[in-house]
């Protein structure tokens, strides 16, 4: 490779033996071998025994390397996260929550994992906990458990009240509450939400490690109402 290299810029191309070299034109010259290797190893003076302009391809062709590595980078950074948005916007992903809202279910800072496609096949059922985006915020995320589906009766009072109230969930809506009624904002707060703004179901709780495995079921049986 360097042989070729040097031929075409010097001129002269080179015999099987190191120590024999010629001109193109079939003049023997004397060995020329010490600029040859200076040329290998890039030495300012070899470089300057040559016209500007006989490197002018091979600038050329470290640009073209250059730009083609930085494209095929670009290309695959672009693929790959086209394949995490999918996997984390149809399959699920890995959730830390915060607050006190689901506690004793979920407690602060548990990591949980959340499957998308209960939510994409309209899978959702009573007694799942869901990733929601906040009605107040959509900014924020929520974790909630859903205690009635459209046209369900619920419950819509605190335990505190002496008078019951109920209502129906109106048609593409939930109803949402948190395991801790005394702590938490839910649609008793803000009313049902609207289907679309559930992200996902969780359906495992992966820390702390002694609590690993689906999750508990509501300490609240008596807020899901049949009719």
């Amino acid at each position: 490779m360097y042989d070729h290299a040097f031929a075409q810029l010097s001129g002269f191309h080179c015999s099987a033996k190191r120590s024999e070299w010629s001109c193109r034109g079939g003049q023997a010259l004397e060995c020329i071998w010490p600029l040859k290797q200076r040329f290998i190893q890039g030495c300012a003076s070899a470089r300057s025994c040559f016209p500007k302009s006989c490197w002018a391809p091979f600038h050329c062709r470290m640009l073209r390397n250059a730009l083609g590595k930085t494209f095929r980078f670009l290309g695959y950074t672009v693929q790959y996260g086209c394949i995490a948005h999918c996997a984390f916007e149809y399959l699920g992903g890995i959730v830390v929550c915060s607050g006190p809202s689901m506690e004793p279910t979920i407690q602060n800072s548990d990591v949980v994992f959340s499957e998308n496609l209960s939510r994409h096949f309209y899978c959702i059922r009573k007694g799942d906990i869901v990733i929601v985006k906040s009605p107040n915020d959509p900014k924020s995320n929520i974790c909630k458990r859903v205690i009635g589906l459209e046209g369900d009766k619920v419950c819509t009072s605190n335990p505190s009240d002496f008078l019951k109230s109920h209502s129906y969930v109106p048609k593409g809506h939930v109803w949402l509450e948190g395991d801790n009624l005394r702590n938490s904002t839910d649609s008793r707060c803000y009313g049902p939400v609207p289907y679309g703004l559930i992200r996902g179901r969780i359906c495992l709780k992966i820390w702390p490690l002694n609590d690993f495995g689906f999750l508990r079921a509501s300490p609240n049986g008596h807020r899901f109402l049949d009719d």
